[in-house]
């Protein structure tokens, strides 16, 4: 199978402004619908996050997505951004999270998932699925 992954910069807003790091955002052909992104800081994960493919290239043209995760594209201080809004829960609270992914990067990244795996040619071994969470 195909796996695809770059770091991209990204920035969180903050109470006083915002702090910027990077993300790694994975494709693996054998999961075709999944864009993995782990929020670095160095060689720490911060967060981990599994996104549908095709909303994160949607959300670069268009608002999509509702409940736990939204993306829409977002201009500003000269940045060409995808915006995603984030909703966590952890026992009983819950936390929200703005982060603006750089545009260009995540789409240079986007274009290689969809040369290993082309819009419409996904496949789901449901089988190999299967077997994988009997498995657990």
């Amino acid at each position: 199978m195909s796996c695809v992954s770059a770091l991209i910069v990204v920035r969180v807003e903050t109470a006083t402004g915002h702090v910027q790091f990077l993300a790694r955002f994975s494709y693996d052909g054998g999961d075709p619908y999944v864009v993995q992104a782990e929020f670095l800081d160095g060689d720490k994960v911060l967060a981990r996050w599994h996104f549908d493919r095709q909303m994160l290239s949607e959300g670069l043209h268009r608002p999509v997505g509702e409940g736990d995760v939204a993306f829409r594209p977002a201009q500003g201080s000269g940045r060409d951004e995808l915006r995603v809004d984030l909703i966590g829960r952890i026992a009983d609270r819950q936390d929200n999270a703005v982060v603006f992914v750089d545009a260009p990067g995540l789409r240079g990244f986007l274009n290689e998932t969809y040369a290993a795996v082309a819009a419409g040619e996904e496949f789901l071994d449901l089988d190999r699925l299967l077997d994988e969470f009997l498995a657990r």
